[in-house]
């Protein structure tokens, strides 16, 4: 699966991207919603965009929103990835598009690949 994983932390970044790969995943990464744009439109389309909600400039449903505006990837899956478990933010993903929202501090990074893998299919 080809995966783009969006995160304002570095270190979150850096650790879930290993941690997909090492599941058999190509991964590109992306610091924020402009970043994530411009690999998208670079390198092609993409099977999931896993992303934070909360990133400088944009929130996560205004980045699903500007995804399936997107030439090529209107079809990609998007999952949030974040420590924001209100149910209002749950909701707005979904209405925004999401197929899954997952938070955090609830799994730990290989739960989180499973889980992800499974919102993909």
């Amino acid at each position: 699966m080809k995966i783009l994983l969006v995160d304002d932390d570095a270190f979150l970044r850096d650790m879930y991207s290993t941690k997909f790969k090492e599941a058999g995943h190509t991964v590109s990464t992306a610091q924020d919603g402009d970043d994530a744009l411009r690999v998208l439109k670079d390198e092609g389309e993409f099977d999931v965009v896993v992303m934070d909600m909360i990133m400088p400039g944009t929130t996560g449903t205004e980045l699903i929103t500007k995804i399936k505006q997107t030439e090529n990837a209107s079809e990609t899956k998007c999952i949030i990835l974040s420590n924001q478990g209100e149910q209002n933010d749950i909701d707005d993903a979904h209405e925004a598009g999401a197929v899954g929202y997952i938070i955090k501090a609830e799994s730990i990074p290989s739960q989180v690949v499973t889980k992800v893998e499974e919102l993909a299919q």
